[in-house]
């Protein structure tokens, strides 16, 4: 075995090492632990090559070394294919995420699940469509003047109001229901308050009054102008991972808090299957001792992403496993509700 790739070897054993025991490795370690072909005092001078190149270091005295920034980069990039998650992994992901009706659903089970996997911070972004296009209004009439307006979207989105229906018959509401559908169905959201004001003039005045409620409700739930949305779970996670931190963990925690910096995050990360940032290459200074493990989804005409954030010391694999499966099932989700 060459040299190069023998000392490599060395580095990938103490970064799994460290990553699992949380400490330092030593050269005695790594013999037992690792079939590297060579004796400790092989592996020492091996160690000490690598600390020269700033991919390790000792953190004290007498105490083994631990993986640098440089060094975590290094590995991430040696890493050239994901290792797929196993079959009953798929299994519980799927399971989990099975059940879910619409993407606000979707969305808040994938952020639980996915700090459950990789046992991290986990982000995700609603997803930001478009073109989004409404596919169906409906209108309930549940007695006492009162009418539910439903409104389904073409992102399997459902949003639904109650509004007053000032005494409106039910044929009347029924009518009112077939002519928004009828003019408004697969037109682009942005459209539908032109769409719906010529509508809401006819009738007497009582019925006027019905239809204004009614398109003004749809206009209303059909409205993306607000800002992009960010949910987050996992926050115990980080504080368990408290110690991996040299400086206080307050700066990760106000970093996580703050949805600008999550979003001005996702908005710098390249496109590609999965990214990886580490410590300073993130470029919020609260998230400079963090790792990021991001990627993005969507069916088409979605701009999204999701990530896991969490010390340096992670399990880097699994983490981008995770990001990546459940990506893909997230994109399936939102194709298969186009």
């Amino acid at each position: 075995m060459a040299t190069a790739e023998r000392r490599f070897d060395v580095l990938r054993a103490i970064v799994s090492d460290y990553v699992a025991t949380r400490e330092p490795v030593g050269s005695n370690a790594l013999a037992k632990r690792h079939d590297l072909g060579v004796s400790p005092a092989t592996i020492r001078n091996d160690m000490a090559a690598l600390e020269q190149a700033g991919l390790i270091y000792q953190p004290h005295t007498s105490a083994g070394r631990i993986p640098t920034v440089a060094g975590y980069r290094v590995f991430v990039d040696s890493l050239t294919q994901i290792k797929p998650m196993s079959d009953p992994e798929k299994r519980a992901v799927e399971s989990f995420l099975a059940g879910a009706v619409d993407v606000e659903d979707v969305v808040e089970r994938t952020v639980r699940l996915l700090a459950q996997l990789t046992r991290q911070v986990a982000i995700v972004q609603y997803p930001h469509f478009d073109s989004a296009t409404l596919v169906r209004v409906e209108l309930v009439d549940l007695g006492s003047d009162r009418t539910l307006v439903v409104v389904i979207m073409n992102d399997g989105t459902i949003e639904q109001r109650v509004i007053s229906d000032f005494g409106v018959a039910g044929c009347a509401i029924d009518a009112v229901r077939d002519q928004i559908n009828e003019v408004c169905h697969g037109q682009d959201l942005r459209d539908l308050p032109s769409l719906l004001s010529p509508l809401s003039l006819l009738g007497g005045p009582t019925e006027q009054q019905f239809r204004t409620a009614v398109c003004q409700t749809v206009v209303d739930l059909t409205n993306r102008s607000g800002e992009e949305r960010i949910i987050v779970a996992g926050m115990a996670n980080l504080a368990r991972s408290n110690v991996d931190f040299t400086r206080s963990i307050v700066p990760v925690l106000d970093a996580l808090e703050e949805q600008v910096t999550l979003l001005r995050l996702f908005s710098e990360i390249p496109r590609g299957d999965v990214t990886v940032s580490i410590g300073e290459e993130n470029a919020h200074d609260g998230l400079a001792e963090t790792a990021v493990v991001a990627g993005a989804y969507g069916a088409q005409g979605t701009n999204a992403h999701l990530a896991v954030v969490g010390p340096m010391r992670m399990d880097y694999q699994k983490a981008m496993s995770a990001v990546r499966a459940v990506g893909v099932y997230l994109t399936h989700f939102l194709h298969s509700k186009n």
